[in-house]
């Protein structure tokens, strides 16, 4: 491992410790903690030799080569020693074109990084395994989280990894029951609050100061270091060929701070020429950032009471802000919300290019339509979206809007009825196979109408 050389500075007063508080809050002006390394800068990285040794551990079978994550060590705080990380073969998620998706939205480059395809589902895992392997460094033996379910399947797995105990903090009646299983699964003490996910967290941090549990919500700052090698990743994968736009769905707004930090650091060592512009699409319902930009100029936290079917970015206090503030600033991001309808319409499209993904995720394609009617993506440029769930982590959402009752007695109702071609009901028929056969000539004869238009 590289040399242990990292400290914790403050995103607001730039105060610096190496030993951070419970909570991870400055202790001086309150604020958030960011991990920053001035070893890397006295070792004069080098892009091209970072490069070849990171490409040479993709064919490597030691334990830490084969983690998308810690094959990035040397731009990772480092443990005292290899035997203390927690890994479960994190990252190395692919990199997928879309060209039905491009085709609607006249952009002929554009990508889909699917951190669904991690170990749990989700794109937590990046960040799980550098926040697990100091929560187990230091000894813990209860790690927690409140979650709105990704983040609890993914600390439940790495804790039971690890050794380590873990509670979970939910919402009552506001998560999946496929994200819920995988906690329980793991054999996490799993308790659903009368509350939504900020209360869970705000009870969460109140806990954390009076007993002996470390905090695995993204406020910890060591899940964000993992969570920045999405970017490494990504930036490998296409050879080191800047996008035009990275486009990420915005809850807590820790992923896109993580990315935001980690394009910042490979510009400053030389690993790309520009930046990307990093923008953040929002449910409507769930639109804090949205508002804190628009209304309040960035200045400020807008809260919101959340709602909306993407159940992983429903959080209304995002504890992130301003750390995705200052990324949206840096790169020259935009800040925009989609609605239910327009959250479905995008999921069934990605789901029509065979890769699928949570409701969370697809607010990326749906926002991308939107910033393509707006001129702020152009149709030569190169965008990648980042779909930060499987599919299977909300499957509920896809059974209801292929049955037609997604949005049943709701406001949008009749506005869905317009979604009809995308959806695929399953049929119930007599085990004959006249049956069957005409069942295809139906699906022939719908394919063949909307191909003459």
């Amino acid at each position: 491992m590289p040399q242990a050389t990292f400290c914790f500075r403050c995103i607001g007063c730039s105060s610096v410790t190496h030993t951070p508080s419970q909570d991870f809050r400055c202790a001086q002006c309150g604020n958030l903690l960011e991990i920053t390394d001035p070893g890397w800068k006295s070792a004069n990285l080098d892009a091209a030799t970072l490069n070849s040794v990171w490409r040479a551990r993709r064919s490597s079978d030691a334990i830490l080569d084969r983690s998308g994550v810690w094959r990035f060590r040397e731009l990772l705080p480092a443990p005292a020693s290899e035997q203390q990380i927690v890994t479960l073969r994190e990252g190395n998620t692919p990199l997928y074109e879309l060209p039905q998706a491009s085709l609607i939205t006249g952009v002929p480059r554009l990508y889909a990084k699917h951190q669904g395809m991690n170990p749990t589902g989700s794109f937590k895992d990046t960040g799980m395994t550098v926040a697990a392997t100091f929560a187990r460094q230091a000894g813990y033996r209860w790690v927690a989280c409140a979650s709105t379910g990704n983040t609890s399947a993914s600390m439940a797995a790495y804790a039971a990894r690890g050794g380590m105990r873990s509670l979970v903090l939910v919402p009552d009646g506001k998560i999946s029951w496929s994200k819920l299983s995988q906690a329980l699964d793991y054999g996490a003490l799993t308790c659903q609050l009368r509350t939504d996910f900020d209360g869970c967290l705000r009870l969460l941090q109140e806990l954390v100061r009076r007993a002996p549990v470390y905090q695995l919500n993204s406020i910890n700052p060591f899940r964000l270091e993992g969570q920045k090698t999405l970017a490494l990743e990504l930036l490998e994968q296409l050879d080191w060929q800047p996008p035009d736009h990275i486009i990420v769905p915005g809850g807590n707004l820790g992923n896109s701070s993580a990315i935001g930090k980690a394009l910042l650091e490979m510009r400053d060592i030389g690993l790309i020429p520009r930046l990307p512009k990093l923008s953040v699409i929002q449910a409507e319902g769930a639109n804090a950032l949205v508002r804190t930009m628009r209304e309040a100029d960035g200045k400020r936290l807008v809260n919101v009471q959340p709602e909306t079917r993407a159940t992983a970015i429903r959080i209304g206090n995002p504890a992130s802000w301003e750390k995705a503030v200052k990324i949206l600033q840096a790169t020259g991001g935009a800040c925009e919300q989609v609605n239910e309808l327009e959250i479905a319409q995008a999921k069934a499209e990605i789901g029509a290019e065979g890769i699928g993904c949570e409701p969370a995720s697809a607010v990326t394609l749906a926002g991308l339509k939107k910033l393509r009617q707006q001129g702020f993506v152009k149709s030569d440029e190169t965008v990648v979206l980042i779909l930060t769930g499987n599919l299977l982590k909300d499957p509920d959402f896809t059974m209801e809007f292929h049955r037609g009752t997604l949005f049943e007695g709701g406001a949008q109702e009749s506005e869905s009825l317009k979604l009809k071609a995308l959806r695929h009901p399953p049929v119930v028929l007599d085990a004959t196979l006249d049956a069957v056969i005409a069942a295809l000539d139906r699906v022939e004869k719908s394919d063949r109408t909307q191909i003459n238009g």
